[in-house]
């Protein structure tokens, strides 16, 4: 919730304040007429105008990330932002290639990070378990264009040579 109340020298009233689209919006709501202050059921009143205009943001604030979903998924070279294509040197100093995904996810509201080894799932599986991973927390459906882009957005993948 993004409506506060101010009471102080300057004002008394409600502020509303979201940043939608990387624009900053700041609204006030004063509880003052004439330099004296609302009576409770105008208050009433002034407080659910604030409310109501947080949530005119609140709905353009979540318009506008989901149209830019998209953007938010790729880095400029076309690689997914968030899954990573390394070599992982165990301790065994074997070197295991994964696609290692470090994402904040929406699902979970936390960080999650995860990762699938080339050489147990086979390059085109890790990366298919991978995507669907990132899918899955980033709350993309399986069915958009979105998904279909990044399945075929694989990284560049060097052949490495299995120690022995």
């Amino acid at each position: 919730m993004s409506v506060k109340l101010l009471d102080n020298e300057a004002f008394y009233g409600y502020r509303v304040r979201r940043t939608v689209g990387g624009k900053l919006y700041q609204e006030y709501f004063s509880l003052k007429n004439g330099g004296k202050r609302l009576g409770p059921k105008l208050r009433k009143e002034v407080e659910q105008e604030a409310r109501h205009r947080d949530q005119q943001l609140l709905a353009d604030q979540q318009k506008v990330k989901q149209q830019l979903k998209g953007d938010r998924c790729f880095n400029s070279d076309g690689t997914v932002k968030g899954i990573s294509y390394l070599l992982k040197t165990e301790k065994s100093g074997t070197v295991t290639p994964i696609f290692q995904i470090g994402i904040a996810s929406e699902l979970e509201n936390k960080i999650v990070c995860t990762s699938f080894s080339l050489n147990a799932h086979g390059k085109e599986l890790a990366w298919k378990n991978a995507v669907e991973a990132y899918a899955k927390h980033k709350l993309i459906s399986k069915k958009s264009k979105l998904y279909k882009k990044l399945v075929t957005s694989m990284p560049k993948v060097k052949k490495t040579r299995k120690a022995g």
